[in-house]
């Protein structure tokens, strides 16, 4: 059993109050917390007779330059180590805010700031999301499953396999129907998964008629218990249309085996702007358009994607009227260079695979070079429902239609996120470009995710913000919030804007006054 499943086991929401027992309100559990321990989730804690959120307030400072070094403050008016100083870009994150449940009340924290001679507020709360889930993009050309296969966390399936991209595998993960729609153990198998992935740590995943994998946010993904080290740099018809020029000369025939689209250079448009002569090859395969192949196998571990582990296995009869030969040498190569052999072509036309040239190899390493490291994508994405914009506004719809108007600037723990348009607020973030650690839980089950609103003053007040709230990043450094936690400093990661400036920017693109 995971650890996140013995905490749902051993903490009953239903059980009855007892007097060295408080009840906490942050989630719609509602435990009774013994002084000294912590609820469900762990969030929360019984400090002498009151609720205390257990994690820091997190404020982070950016550099004024990209790259720039931050020495991290503990609370205000402490003395900084070192000569740097505090640039005065801080943004008040929502990791370690507190939510805005029972839904009556304003955010935990709404933070006013100028900048640029212009007052912009930023509305902080953790929201919970039980419509939410991951997106996985797993960088490699093997087969991990069929399409629409069932995903598995401990035995429980918690996804489906999607439509694949250029070079990559995607998951689809999580999900209220997952979360809440089939059992408990389906609930928190997938509860379990889908923290831990937003929190960068190690999921084994396995799929229906497929294989079992290992996803790391940032990290190569490990399938069959092999690590991946590359992706591919195109289909073999994009790999023949960059690399033709390196062969020109050194082989007669180059095909470059893809469980997608197999080139082959003598047939290929690239090919014949080069003055390639016809081989006389045949290709086992559905022909698309000269040079190109689809179906030449079936996915697989083996070269390019497919399932052959000898190239030659996709390879008819040679035609002499069209060029064969005796002596005809052939290059074949995956697309990331990870399988490649050298053939000639014998008296009665087959193929007999010869030491590989050296002048080949060059080519071998350009096709490996241009291949980016293969890495585990995990975006976190989930919708902003009615309950947590009504911590932003007495009228909730209007912070809808701010978002979706780009009036108001939407972060995770201040990194950038993308709104889907239409209807809602439903957003996507690269859990990498989050501060560690950010995401948290609550055993109904639903994800617990930090998000921020960032507006001007003026637009805020219109909308219907609780102007009565506001207060000054100093004034929440100093003194906190209801939870009683501890304020952090740290520096913000290198690649995420300022929120603050972000949003004047964007402002100022769109014509606002």
């Amino acid at each position: 059993m995971s650890e996140l499943a013995e905490r749902f086991e051993t903490h009953d929401p239903g059980e009855k109050q007892v007097a060295e027992k408080i009840r906490c309100d942050a989630c719609p559990v509602m435990c009774y917390i013994a002084d000294g321990r912590t609820g469900a989730c762990d969030r929360y804690g019984n400090a002498g007779g009151r609720i205390v959120r257990m994690d820091p307030l997190t404020i982070l400072d950016h550099a004024a330059e990209s790259g720039g070094t931050i020495v991290p403050f503990v609370a205000e008016g402490e003395a900084w180590d070192g000569e740097l100083v505090n640039t005065g870009r801080r943004f008040v994150t929502a990791i370690g805010a507190g939510t805005t449940y029972p839904d009556y009340k304003p955010a935990p924290f709404i933070v006013s700031q100028q900048v640029e001679g212009v007052d912009l507020v930023t509305v902080v709360t953790e929201g919970i999301f039980s419509y939410c889930g991951v997106k996985v993009k797993i960088d490699t050309d093997r087969h991990i499953g069929p399409e629409t296969a069932i995903v598995r966390s401990q035995g429980e399936a918690i996804g489906h396999v999607t439509t694949g991209e250029y070079g990559s595998q995607m998951l689809s993960l999580g999900g209220v129907h997952h979360l809440t729609g089939g059992s408990k153990a389906e609930g928190r198998a997938t509860c379990d998964a889908l923290l831990n992935l937003c929190n960068r740590k190690p999921v084994e995943l396995t799929i229906d008629g497929g294989a079992t994998i290992i996803v790391e946010a940032g990290k190569p993904p490990v399938i069959d218990g092999k690590q991946e080290h590359r992706m591919r740099v195109g289909c073999g018809s994009a790999t023949i249309g960059m690399f033709a020029t390196q062969w020109r000369g050194l082989v007669d025939e180059v095909v470059v085996v893809d469980d997608h689209i197999t080139g082959v250079v003598s047939e290929h448009q690239a090919g014949k702007v080069l003055g390639w002569q016809d081989t006389g090859i045949k290709i086992i395969g559905r022909r698309s358009t000269p040079g190109r192949y689809f179906k030449v196998s079936e996915p697989g571990l083996g070269w390019g994607g497919t399932s052959i582990s000898d190239p030659l296995s996709i390879l008819g009869e040679w035609n002499a009227k069209k060029g064969a030969r005796p002596s005809l040498s052939m290059l074949m190569v995956s697309t990331t260079g990870e399988q490649y052999a050298y053939y000639e072509l014998d008296d009665e036309l087959k193929p007999v695979e010869k030491p590989f040239p050296e002048r080949l190899q060059k080519s071998v390493n350009l096709i490996e070079d241009n291949c980016e490291p293969a890495l585990c994508t995990v975006l976190f994405i989930g919708g902003a429902g009615g309950s947590l914009r009504a911590g932003v506004t007495e009228n909730p719809v209007n912070l809808t239609r701010s978002v979706q108007g780009l009036t108001t600037y939407v972060t995770v723990g201040g990194a950038p996120v993308y709104v889907w348009p239409g209807g809602g607020i439903t957003l996507m973030v690269d859990v990498t470009r989050v501060p560690e650690g950010a995401f948290g839980y609550v055993p109904t089950p639903a994800l617990v995710a930090p998000i921020e609103f960032t507006l001007r003053r003026d637009d805020y007040v219109r909308l219907g913000g609780y102007e009565a709230e506001i207060r000054s990043v100093e004034d929440i450094v100093a003194k906190g919030g209801e939870y009683l936690n501890p304020r952090h400093g740290t520096g913000a990661p290198s690649d995420n804007p300022w929120p603050p400036l972000a949003q004047l920017r964007r402002a100022a693109s769109n014509g606002a006054g």
